[in-house]
């Protein structure tokens, strides 16, 4: 008798992981590499913020069309177009760099076409994993996934900043070439995703009805649109603290220092990868809206309120852990919710429509944190007032305090809002 394992029926899928986690790890090292530098250029947080809003728009912007179109079109050519793309951007960079003429501005317009591609690289994958696992291990590859983000979260800052030192941006970037080259090949050569048959109706219907689809099948489970719409508001405020303007309230505490935004960012993967681990390992949950809740409040309240309140890189890097270690249970189970309720062959519709709905509101986060932090917060907690002092007791002075005023705030209203929902039954329908 064959032998089972909490893996079985996986090989496809842990191949096709793997490879793309390799390659992300590169990227993420490019990525952590580029916020130095932009920091170095400017030292503002809104140029930081710029650099995720431009890899966000356009996603958002053409996620109803790219949706339609990974639902008709091959699921792994969309894939390996996208990461040819993506390498076309690191050699892009490579070359400007090399000959000294990269400027910020320039990093921002390779960020927005980056972020076009994935708008349907994105769905394609939704789709290819759905394909390559069974529905009962839709949470554990979730687990997985959020297992191999938080490895790349932990070495990312760790081996961007000893390349830095050892060489420079142009090391960063040579290596992520190479990442690529590792996932582009395996998916090339050693994956095959299966075919769905796509329904008689989807194939004659226009497609602006295709493309609506998605959002039209979302209101008929209002249910689900409502979770979608409550994660929405979660993404605004969450990109206004922690989950967006970390790298912007530790460089301003620590002067700039990378070492310690190296540290704080390793904390975070460390406390994911816990999380992820005990998600993938851990029998899938009865109720799995209770646990989305109740790990998104735990949080905030343990991330964004912590934070604001740690003055010292080692606090920091406790909040960022513990924070963390939740989020595999709130997108595992979120996931898994999706997958169970959406049909496989309008699932690249639906979860693209979801998308452009729940993460619309992350750029606006991002803007309105930036401009908060450099505009009202930070020089308010430079002039002397009444209020100032009482709030210097809490969140101290100089560079940074004004953005642990801004995280206090959010992690209050992210923990409230999560223990609301909680409460309400109306979510019990999707468990």
């Amino acid at each position: 008798m064959k032998k089972h394992n909490i893996f079985t029926g996986l090989r496809d899928f842990l191949i096709l992981w793997s490879s793309q986690a390799v390659s992300t790890l590169g990227t993420a090292m490019t990525s952590f590499a580029l916020i130095i530098w932009v920091y170095e250029q400017s030292g503002t947080a809104s140029s930081i913020t710029m650099l995720s809003i431009c890899s966000l728009v356009p996603s958002i912007l053409f996620s109803f069309i790219a949706g339609t179109l990974a639902d008709r079109w091959d699921k792994k050519r969309i894939m390996l177009l996208a990461d040819i793309v993506a390498a076309a951007g690191t050699v892009t960079v490579l070359a400007l760099y090399t000959t000294s003429n990269l400027h910020i501005w320039h990093l921002y317009i390779i960020n927005f076409l980056l972020s076009f591609m994935n708008a349907f690289q994105g769905p394609a994958s939704y789709v290819a994993t759905t394909l390559l696992a069974t529905k009962e291990q839709h949470v554990r590859v979730s687990g997985l996934n959020a297992f191999s983000g938080s490895i790349v979260t932990i070495l990312a800052p760790a081996l961007g900043s000893a390349l830095l030192a050892l060489g420079d941006l142009k090391l960063v970037l040579f290596i992520d070439l190479g990442t690529f080259i590792i996932a582009f090949m395996t998916l090339l050569f050693l994956i095959r995703i299966p075919k769905i048959a796509n329904d008689a109706d989807d194939v004659k219907e226009s497609f602006a009805k295709s493309c609506s689809a998605g959002i039209n099948l979302l209101r008929e489970h209002s249910v689900l649109l409502r979770i979608i719409l409550f994660f929405a508001f979660i993404n605004l405020i969450a990109k206004m603290g922690g989950y967006g303007m970390l790298p912007a309230l530790i460089l301003g505490r620590t002067n700039g220092d990378q070492v310690s935004l190296g540290i704080v960012e390793a904390a975070v993967g460390i406390g994911t990868l816990v999380g992820s681990v005990l998600v993938t390992l851990m029998k899938p949950a009865k109720s799995r809206t209770m646990v989305v809740f109740i790990a998104c409040g735990i949080s905030f309240l343990l991330g964004d309120v912590g934070q604001s309140l740690s003055r010292s890189v080692a606090l920091l890097a406790v909040t960022a852990f513990s924070s963390n270690l939740p989020l595999p249970f709130v997108n595992a189970n979120l996931t898994a919710i999706m997958r169970t309720k959406v049909p496989v062959e309008m699932q690249g519709r639906v979860f693209s429509a979801r998308d452009t709905i729940q993460y619309s509101t992350i750029p606006v986060g991002l803007f309105l944190g930036g401009f908060l932090a450099d505009h009202v917060l930070e020089p308010f907690m430079v002039a002397v007032s009444p209020v100032q002092q009482m709030l210097t007791l809490a969140f101290g002075t100089g560079k940074g305090s004004g953005i642990a005023v801004m995280f206090f705030a959010v992690g209050i209203t992210g923990c409230v809002s999560s223990s609301m929902c909680l409460k309400n039954p109306i979510y019990k329908s999707l468990d």
